[in-house]
């Protein structure tokens, strides 16, 4: 099995026949420039897409992966809605609470929730995406999560036990020590260290204490030192010190830059 990390929370997981794609984003309006974080020389193998939430930097591609694979998207309930007998996802590029993109194979759940698609185990696990401190010069605003706010919209974390191996994904999210307690220790954990400053995520030292609850042989940090805005190094993190504190908890941790890959 191998995982590949895009930066953000974008990643690939190859095992056997299936290709995993994590929140196929595009870059958070980097220079205002439409990117996208997976490949597109990737897009049109992929089996099953995942997406966290419904923020741009973890979705805007969703609907583009899978027309160009015909895969699976597997997401929270709250990101689909029945209109006239047809089911629509939040448009990935809509403004708003738009509930305007149809698409097919859609697999939802809710968090706490067990699913089964192609011999995979998926469960939903509680997350909390924090609030988001934009900050452009001298310009900061504060967008809250909330029952009409887009941001954060979605959020859940997916437990994915993949060819006997667990993988656990978190998003964007804040330290729930209380909800996580009770989750099996995955194989690989990706997880997010960038929130010191935008508040979104957990920070380094908030992550390590996720780590301490879940215990898993790897960990991935994600979510940090990201090109997004008009700044090079967005949700900033000493990965290597975060790297040295894990590994003193007796723990594997793998710092992957953009395409960089580890094997389970």
């Amino acid at each position: 099995m191998r995982i590949t990390h895009f930066l953000y929370n974008a990643f690939l997981i190859e095992s056997g026949d299936k290709k995993l794609a994590i929140d196929p984003g595009g870059k958070f309006f980097y220079f205002l420039r439409p990117t996208t974080l997976i490949p597109k020389s990737e897009w049109d193998s992929i089996t099953h897409i995942f997406a966290t939430h419904g923020d741009p930097d973890h979705y805007w591609h969703i609907d583009r992966v899978a027309e160009a694979s015909g895969a699976k998207i597997i997401l929270n309930n709250a990101m689909v809605q029945e209109q006239d007998g047809k089911q629509l996802v939040l448009g990935p590029r809509s403004k708003g609470l738009a509930f305007d993109t149809p698409l097919q194979n859609l697999h939802t759940l809710e968090v706490g929730q067990t699913m089964h698609v192609d011999d995979m185990e998926v469960t939903g696990i509680a997350v909390e995406h924090g609030p988001l401190r934009i900050k452009i010069g001298p310009f900061s605003k504060i967008e809250k999560p909330g029952p009409q706010e887009r941001i954060g919209w979605g959020a859940i974390g997916f437990l994915i036990e993949l060819d006997g191996r667990k993988l656990l994904n978190l998003g964007d999210t804040l330290l729930l020590e209380k909800e996580w307690q009770e989750i099996p220790s995955p194989d690989l954990l990706m997880i997010p260290i960038g929130g010191k400053e935008a508040r979104n995520t957990m920070d380094a030292d908030e992550a390590l204490k996720a780590v301490e609850i879940f215990q898993p042989e790897i960990v991935v940090p994600t979510h940090y030192n990201m090109p997004a805005l008009f700044n090079s190094n967005y949700g900033p993190a000493n990965a290597e010190s975060f790297q040295k504190a894990v590994e003193k908890l007796g723990l594997r941790c793998h710092i992957l830059g953009s395409g960089e890959s580890v094997s389970l």
